[in-house]
């Protein structure tokens, strides 16, 4: 599996419920403002969407509080990923990092040049900008997936201003950047001031709506917006992701009762965490799941043992710079939380 969230092959096809610690998912659930006005969607089934999706960009803008961007909308942030991607000839990839980042860019034959987090997964601002000249853009998660850390904007300034300066582009991906409870961390208001963002964001994680398929990206550059867009095919987004979107984006008691959640569970979880006789380390995240590295057993032999209990955990080997020593844990509820903490504590008399 190249990414988490396979609950099918030892789970659904062999007539056994798992629960799936791979998949980084909002455990609150689908929004019930997009539930109860469903048949919206229903109703417009039989009619095209309107093909520039004005009422979903107004959406966006009054959800991100920002005025005359640019706006792409995708079937997923993965289309957007791979479109703006797909712009340049060469790129520097922070990882470990997303995978598609890569998949991406060798589908579309782009050269790749990697810029690799530190021990203690923090971002290597000096290595990113003496590589910076070498390529013609940069794609870097905020927070970052997987060990959920985020950029800290005064290392990264010097990075900005260079990009400006050399109409370079920086792509960030904010799939997670919700989770961090703070809207200071995110760059979408960077976004207005500088032409070289580019930002992406996503309904997927916070908002639990994978099967929905919407993601956008913003941007003052509208050269990118309209390269992005002569790529894709028109009405990309159905009318039950145009409904979700213009429904969810304004669901401020979701919205609110999400960062509590988040805020509380965390650490909870992350205390939890500690007690493991075989996690070597926590890295701490700004995210809804946490990258352990493993002492004394192996993450493909956790994963076996966890599976046998139920449970379904994100082997991280296959990501560019980490081995078998590395797994991720999603962050769910307090109950569920505590039972997989127990499970992990009952996998130590096995060792």
């Amino acid at each position: 599996m190249i990414h988490g969230g396979d609950i099918y092959t030892e789970g659904v096809f062999k007539g056994k419920e798992l629960i799936d610690y791979s998949s980084n998912i909002n455990p609150l659930g689908v929004p019930k403002t997009f539930l109860s006005n469903i048949n919206e969607a229903v109703k417009n089934l039989e009619i095209y969407p309107d093909v520039s999706y004005r009422k979903i960009n107004k959406s966006i803008e009054n959800y991100l509080k920002i005025k005359n961007m640019g706006i792409v909308l995708g079937n997923g942030a993965s289309e957007i990923i791979e479109l703006s991607v797909s712009l340049f000839k060469r790129i520097l990839i922070v990882v470990p990092s997303y995978i598609e980042y890569e998949i991406n860019a060798r589908r579309h034959n782009v050269d790749i040049i990697y810029s690799y987090l530190n021990s203690d997964m923090d971002i290597d601002y000096k290595d990113i900008m003496s590589k910076f000249k070498e390529v013609e853009a940069i794609i870097i998660g905020n927070p970052n997936n997987p060990n959920g850390g985020i950029i800290n904007k005064d290392k990264f300034k010097y990075i900005l201003n260079f990009a400006e300066k050399n109409k370079k582009t920086i792509i960030i991906d904010e799939a997670f950047v919700e989770f961090t409870g703070n809207t200071n961390f995110s760059f979408t208001q960077e976004a207005e001031q500088y032409n070289c963002l580019f930002i992406i964001r996503a309904m997927t994680k916070f908002f639990a709506m994978p099967g929905i398929r919407f993601g956008y990206g913003i941007t003052k550059n509208k050269e990118i917006i309209n390269k992005i867009k002569e790529k894709q095919n028109p009405w990309n987004i159905n009318c039950f992701a145009e409904i979700a979107a213009i429904k969810c984006l304004s669901d401020k008691k979701y919205i609110e009762e999400s960062l509590l959640w988040i805020k509380s569970a965390r650490g909870n979880f992350i205390n939890g965490l500690q007690d493991i006789s075989f996690i070597e380390k926590v890295f701490y995240p700004h995210a809804n799941f946490v990258l352990i590295k493993l002492k004394k057993i192996t993450g493909e032999t956790l994963y076996e043992l966890l599976l046998q209990e139920g449970f379904v955990i994100r082997r991280a080997k296959n990501f560019k710079g980490l081995d078998d020593s590395f797994v991720r844990f999603a962050i769910k509820d307090d109950r569920l939380n505590e039972s997989f903490i127990k499970v992990l504590k009952g996998v130590e008399g096995k060792i």
